[in-house]
């Protein structure tokens, strides 16, 4: 029983910070065009995550592109801006969607 309780307890403590940014994700609405695992309107997050792995600049580039908005990279839709997202929060999502795998 030690054991069981253990391991659901390191559970949650690793998997803590990814849940509080789906959360965040999902407040703002970014889980209406995104999922993290496939294609909806927009990319993937995995996929983000894939095309910006080892650039150094990528959290500053999405933190930019998910409060103003953007075109071009993933195809003919456009992303609009988000205003409802401020600037720290904006990083703690660019930062989570590098993480996804």
């Amino acid at each position: 029983m030690k054991r069981v309780l253990f391991a659901m307890a390191a559970a949650v403590t690793v998997a803590t910070p990814a849940f509080a940014d789906l959360a965040l994700a999902t407040s703002k609405n970014c889980m209406a065009c995104h999922a993290v695992d496939k294609k909806l309107v927009g990319p993937a997050y995995k996929d983000v995550a894939a095309k910006y792995k080892g650039d150094k600049t990528a959290a500053d580039k999405l933190a930019a592109k998910i409060m103003k908005g953007g075109s071009g990279v993933w195809g003919a839709v456009p992303m609009p801006a988000n205003t409802q997202v401020n600037e720290a929060e904006a990083k703690k999502l660019a930062a989570w969607v590098l993480s996804t795998k």
